[in-house]
């Protein structure tokens, strides 16, 4: 198995348990002034074919990017611009309080297909309020560099302890796809009245597509624990990642409507009426995954507690590690031969580095 980058980095692999199979709330809170860029002058021996292009993030979630301007979100509530080497964190203005709970904050986030000339986007995030913890899809509008929550889409997405989800995408079909966890109660996956334990599918305005496929209803497909990762490839299959239990996380082809099994069965489980994954990590090992592209039939997936990025193979069937040696990764995008990702090892499980967390990129070419 060929590993990128592996070894590069002494002492960065060591993680801090816990009892879930997903990360904990970050301990961090960076001054929003601080020296986002200034990576020129690393101390790190980074191989000549990996380039840093932003240091000194705030537990980073989303990667987007439109034509050479990245946005990142942090979770603690800010998105960061990089663009032209000019690196800003930009404050968004919610409606409600961020939650600081474990895995919750500013999560998921996408550009609407328009953004250039709305300057709208599409978030998800955790809070608080007087009766419990929840999650909500929104609009945010960018103004005078200021992000303000504008539309409310969908509200009460269940929160917990942990498993909050929180993937955004807009499919080929133009609809908002959001992932939900199952919010540290099982039993919710399975039940089609909740929204937890769930991959959710919306009109851009928030309404419920007429060819959803439980009649006035959000879900897509069900029996989900902790879906963070999304990816369609070019004939429009959509493929997802998965948190299992302390293992057994999965990759797996989403189809409307099935039932992908958990709190019932796992990794190589099987069941009649349930859907079992492509790929899993097994009994005896995790990867944590978390975000995901993909690229001339491969699956590229982030692994947080597998410390790599992942890839998938989906006409031979294998997988490997292609990128080692960085940490926890978050989240992953492909675009012009180029892959994009973030590490997270200031999210309170890791073990950051000076500059830590960071924005790379490396050809394509350089994983064969």
């Amino acid at each position: 198995m060929k590993k990128i980058l592996s070894g590069y980095l002494i002492g960065i692999l060591f993680l801090i348990g816990c009892s879930a199979n997903d990360e904990q709330n970050s301990s961090s809170n960076q001054d929003s002034s601080n020296n986002l860029g200034d990576t020129q002058q690393e101390e790190l021996s980074l191989p000549e074919n990996l380039e840093v292009i932003a240091g000194n993030l705030d537990v980073p979630w989303s990667i987007e990017k439109l034509e050479d301007t990245f946005y990142l979100t942090e979770r603690s509530g800010t998105i960061v611009k990089i663009e032209g080497g000019e690196v800003e964190r930009q404050s968004v203005e919610l409606k409600q309080e961020i939650s600081t709970a474990s895995e919750a904050g500013l999560l998921g986030f996408v550009l609407a297909p328009d953004f250039s000339e709305s300057n709208l986007a599409y978030a998800y995030y955790t809070y608080e309020e007087s009766d419990g913890q929840f999650n909500r899809v929104i609009t945010l509008r960018l103004e005078d560099n200021v992000w303000r929550e504008e539309s409310l889409l969908l509200d009460k997405i269940p929160s917990g302890s942990y498993h909050h989800g929180g993937r955004l995408k807009i499919g080929p079909d133009g609809k908002l796809y959001a992932t939900a966890g199952d919010a540290s109660e099982r039993e919710i996956a399975q039940d089609l009245d909740s929204l937890g334990g769930k991959i959710l599918r919306m009109n851009l305005d928030g309404s419920i597509p007429n060819d959803n496929p439980f009649p006035n209803s959000y879900v897509y497909s069900y029996g989900h624990r902790n879906p963070q990762g999304m990816t369609w490839l070019p004939d429009g299959t959509l493929y997802a990642s998965e948190h299992g239990n302390d293992a057994n996380d999965e990759i797996n082809r989403i189809e409307a409507g099935q039932n992908y099994g958990w709190p019932i069965i796992e990794g190589y489980e099987e069941q009649d009426g349930m859907v079992s994954p492509l790929f899993t990590s097994g009994d005896d090992s995790t990867w944590a995954p978390s975000g995901m592209d993909n690229y001339n039939g491969k699956l590229y997936v982030a692994a947080l507690r597998g410390s790599a990025v992942l890839e998938f193979d989906l006409e031979t069937g294998e997988y490997r590690e292609v990128i080692t040696g960085l940490g926890r990764i978050r989240d992953v995008q492909i675009e012009d031969n180029y892959l994009y990702f973030i590490n997270n090892n200031r999210d309170g499980r890791g073990a950051p580095q000076e500059n830590d967390d960071r924005l790379y990129r490396i050809s394509l070419s350089e994983l064969d």
